[in-house]
């Protein structure tokens, strides 16, 4: 449980927020005033109060709202919080979407100290249910699941596809497949093949908005630029071979090619990541294959599960 120390805004994207002591939510913008909202993932941006004060007695002498924070909020970690958790504030309910931002400008504050912690500490978060929040009010932290779908992201690997010469039709095809699983797709992207662009993506994904699932299509053939598997091996923490393993079984019972697949699975923190072959009709029948196994796997990741052979109340 903390408390709303702070409720900030600015009027216009690219000036600092000020205090405004209170203001209404709503899940169609965030804070109404604020130039940031909008209808994405990103509506109300919170840092932590303690964060704050430990930043402050540096030196730094900010007021809050400088580092671009609409919520500053005592008495909770909200760093330490997994994205999916939803916090209570009278009548607005929050989601938490996102940890942490990439910096692509340093701002006065990190020009003058060295550092800004918002792009490490600040955290963001949607709009559920929407209602008036104010400075004292109370907010608390609700169950950190509870039955909610299961977040997945796609990513197409093409330089074809990237430069607009090919439609991507795989892409498109595993997204509705997860949806029609049950499966929240929280971000479809379309890259060019290579090292560096999915690595980023990957290690952005894993570690700010933390989706249970990440399903790569393209890249895992024995083409010079076909190195999703040496991409997603990069970022791995932990090893989960049996998918990759069985997607192959699998895979070679239709065709003898499917020996000539690369593909690996991975752990990164609580994300599962998959590559799948890029062709629509392979990238079907691999989902075919673990698709209906999967969601144990997540609920042991996500801690809902004990292991693979025992329930909760075993355990």
């Amino acid at each position: 449980m903390g408390r709303i120390l702070a409720v900030c805004a600015s009027p216009a994207r690219g000036t600092e927020k000020r205090r405004v002591g209170a203001g209404r939510f709503t899940p169609e913008w965030g804070l109404v005033g604020d130039a940031h909202g909008g209808d994405w993932h990103r509506q109300v941006s919170l840092l932590s109060a303690e964060k704050i004060k430990a930043f402050n007695a540096r030196g730094a002498g900010v007021e809050y709202g400088a580092f671009g924070e609409n919520l500053v909020v005592e008495g909770v970690d909200l760093r330490a919080l997994p994205v999916g958790t939803r916090m209570r504030c009278g009548q607005v309910l929050l989601e938490l979407t996102q940890i942490g931002k990439e910096c692509h400008s340093h701002c006065a504050i990190h020009q003058r100290m060295g550092e800004c912690i918002m792009p490490r500490e600040g955290v963001f978060a949607r709009v559920v249910e929407g209602g008036d929040l104010a400075e004292g009010d109370v907010l608390t932290v609700e169950p950190r699941f509870g039955g909610r779908p299961y977040r997945a992201a796609v990513i197409t690997l093409s330089d074809q596809g990237a430069a607009g010469r090919r439609e991507d039709r795989s892409g498109p095809a595993i997204a509705a497949r997860l949806e029609a699983s049950g499966y929240e797709i929280i971000e479809r992207l379309l890259l060019p093949d290579g090292l560096e662009p999915l690595r980023g993506q990957l290690i952005r994904l894993c570690d700010q908005r933390q989706p249970d699932l990440i399903l790569t299509t393209g890249g895992t053939g024995f083409s010079p630029r076909d190195v999703t598997p040496e991409a997603t091996l990069a970022v791995a923490e932990r090893q989960a071979p049996g998918i990759a393993e069985a997607i192959r079984a699998h895979s070679l019972s239709i065709t003898p090619r499917a020996m000539l697949s690369r593909g690996v699975s991975v752990l990164r923190g609580g994300t599962l990541i998959v590559n799948l072959p890029g062709s629509v009709k392979a990238a079907e029948e691999s989902l075919d294959c673990f698709l209906e196994v999967l969601p144990h796997g997540l609920e042991v990741l996500r801690g809902e599960a004990v292991d693979c052979g025992m329930s909760r109340m075993e355990g």
